[in-house]
């Protein structure tokens, strides 16, 4: 169920779950999960461990509500409430997804890295403002960017006979690791 708000696309949410590579017992974050689109697949690829989905907006807790119950995801645990203070009472994730931030990216970096040093960190931005964020946030909390892509995905759109390839928004995935880089 979608709602008003945006959702990751499901190309994306698939580079997302490749670049994040839970384990079957994780422990995940998803830090401004919106609908839960993430938040389901990281449940369903990691189904002994568990997923902490972090929203603010009330009416997307309602949808992540409504899509954990129809897909059955009993491993997610919804915390209404804004990162990174929502964030403080969780137990240490070994990965984390950050789909959205409002602008608080480093608070939040820093608090997943009280937590957990080491912890894999895969944040997807679509702004160039983000981007910068990004940066200066590995930057100045000293922690290595392993990848970055830039992902443009086009769908088809039927246009009479004919099919269209229409362009969607481009999304720019970043991989944060801290700790051991070899991890």
């Amino acid at each position: 169920l979608r709602g008003d708000g945006p959702m990751t696309k499901s190309e994306v949410r698939a580079i997302v779950m490749s670049k994040l590579a839970p384990d079957a017992d994780s422990v995940i974050w998803d830090v401004g999960a919106g609908t839960g689109s993430v938040s389901i697949e990281c449940a369903l690829a990691s189904c002994d461990g568990c997923v902490y989905a972090v929203e603010k907006d009330a009416d997307a807790v309602k949808l992540l509500e409504k899509n954990s119950i129809k897909f059955h995801m009993d491993n997610i645990t919804i915390v209404e409430g804004t990162a990174p203070s929502a964030l403080l009472s969780l137990p240490a994730p070994t990965h984390v997804f950050i789909g959205g931030s409002s602008g608080d990216l480093k608070n939040i970096v820093s608090a997943v890295i009280e937590k957990n040093p080491s912890a894999r960190i895969v944040i997807n931005t679509v702004t160039l403002e983000s981007q910068a964020q990004v940066t200066e946030s590995a930057k100045a909390l000293g922690l290595e960017i392993k990848e970055a892509a830039a992902v443009q995905i086009s769908r088809s759109k039927k246009m009479g006979r004919y099919h269209m390839m229409s362009a969607q928004n481009p999304v720019y995935v970043f991989v944060l690791q801290g700790g051991n880089p070899n991890d």
